[in-house]
């Protein structure tokens, strides 16, 4: 066979394997994997390139009591049918498939094997029921942007902690990244196959969290049914509890009896039911203040406390910013179909002056903003896309220049005989033609100064006939 044939089958196999509305999954007779389509990458929710040339083995984990149907098929040598099997991919999402896998011979020897795979893990989530109690993570680590001394030290501590099952404490100031951090914590941990459920602990009043959180029994209270709460719902698993310091104190009571016994009572039970969850609460003010002014018990902090992870807020790490600048351009580029590049200078000499009490919520948010004003044409945030409210806050520190441009324009320039609106055209003339001859006559950067858009500007410029020769 020629060259040009052998090309013609592969190009054909591919497209073939790729076309199938079923997995294809192949191995070396080292387990490597030599053949995974596209289907079996989006059974496993897996990228090809994370797969192809690596042993299974280093990719998917498996139960202690499962192993995977194709290293069996490699050991045992022998074909295996509709084996049902439930393993998990390098993200810690629970795949289940139905296999038909086979051994792969010639003269004898033993090449590698295939695996046949069909989805049943969308029928499995149903059967369990509950599903949208136990949520989904979709952070890790990696998803965590940062380069700097102070977010990177934390990011460490914090995957040392997803070692052990102690409980942890997270603080951090609202829009840090609380919750990515949990998940990120229960995602590199033994329970990362369990579920993962997170409750905002201010959304509710005392008395349905209590219900929520311990569950209920039938006749507790009018119309209550046997209910499990969270921390069943939860067991094998994590329990992330948001906004701790919002919970009454009696209910602070409560939940410290839970870590410590490690059992529940449903609301209206007598008896009491043991649970394996690992509770990650996170509180937005420092735990020592919330403890003196009574937000906290402080026997509940210690016992929460046992691991405190500290993020930084944004402003003691704004070497973060244009990183996480070019994140946020990348969403958002990808889910408004734009094609924004970066930002003028100044908009990064400003976030670099803005002191960020939303944090990064907030700058994700402002990048939102502006990505809405800019126009298709435009590749460049500017200062004039950025919200009225931004600009407004940082603008503070420029009305006390301009308020003595305009005491000494009163004292020095002003002529009052003239009218209101020629001295306001003379003023604005003025200060236009200032501003421009600052920034070397660049329309685009006199238009971020001035807070206008290329257009009002060079309006502006014609209707007041200002001239650069």
């Amino acid at each position: 066979m020629t060259i040009e044939y052998l090309r013609l089958l592969n190009s054909m196999y591919k497209r073939i394997l790729d076309e199938v509305e079923v997995g294809v999954h192949a191995v070396d007779a080292s387990g490597n994997t030599v053949i995974y389509n596209n289907k079996m990458a989006q059974i496993e929710s897996m990228d090809i390139q994370d797969v192809m040339n690596k042993n299974l083995l280093d990719v998917f984990m498996f139960k202690e009591d499962q192993s995977s149907t194709l290293v069996k098929a490699l050991q045992d040598r022998r074909e295996t049918k509709n084996v049902k099997q439930t393993y998990f991919n390098n993200k810690g999402r629970e795949i289940t498939t139905n296999n038909n896998t086979i051994p792969i011979y010639e003269n004898e020897e033993l090449l590698g094997a295939v695996e046949i795979a069909n989805d049943v893990t969308k029928l499995e989530r149903l059967i369990k029921g509950n599903i949208t109690l136990k949520g989904t993570t979709r952070y890790t680590f990696d998803s965590i942007t940062g380069t700097s001394s102070s977010i990177k030290e934390v990011i460490e501590g914090a995957k040392r902690a997803a070692r052990t099952s102690s409980y942890v404490l997270i603080v951090g100031e609202t829009g840090t990244g609380k919750e990515l951090f949990a998940q990120s914590i229960h995602n590199a941990s033994n329970r990362f196959s369990g579920p993962f459920i997170s409750q905002n602990c201010a959304a509710l009043p005392d008395n349905l969290i209590e219900s929520l959180l311990f569950g209920t029994k039938r006749g507790a209270f009018t119309g209550a049914i046997d209910q499990p709460g969270l921390f069943e719902q939860a067991n094998g698993g994590t329990l992330l509890l948001d906004e701790i310091n919002s919970l009454n104190l009696n209910l602070q009571a409560k939940l410290l009896r839970a870590l410590q016994e490690k059992t529940i009572r449903r609301v209206g039970d007598t008896k009491d039911t043991p649970v394996d969850v690992r509770v990650i609460a996170n509180i937005n003010e420092d735990p020592i203040d919330a403890v003196t002014n009574n937000h906290l018990r402080k026997d509940l902090y210690y016992r929460l406390g046992v691991v405190s992870v500290f993020i930084p807020p944004l402003r003691e790490r704004k070497e973060d910013i244009p990183l996480l600048v070019q994140h946020f351009l990348k969403k958002y580029n990808e889910l408004f179909q734009m094609n924004v590049k970066g930002l003028s200078d100044e908009v990064i000499q400003s976030f670099m002056e803005y002191e960020w009490a939303g944090n990064v919520r907030e700058l994700e948010h402002i990048i939102e903003a502006a990505m809405n004003i800019i126009l298709d044409d435009e590749d460049t945030i500017r200062y004039s896309h950025l919200p009225y409210q931004y600009r407004s806050k940082m603008q503070g520190k420029d009305r006390s220049t301009a308020s003595t441009s305009v005491d000494n324009f009163l004292k020095e320039r002003a002529d009052i005989t003239a009218s209101l609106k020629d001295q306001m055209d003379y003023f604005e003339k003025s200060y236009i033609e200032h501003v421009w001859e600052k920034n070397d006559y660049n329309i685009s950067k006199t238009a971020d100064v001035l807070g206008l858009s290329r257009q009002s500007l060079q309006y502006r410029l014609k209707k007041l006939k200002i001239k650069h020769e």
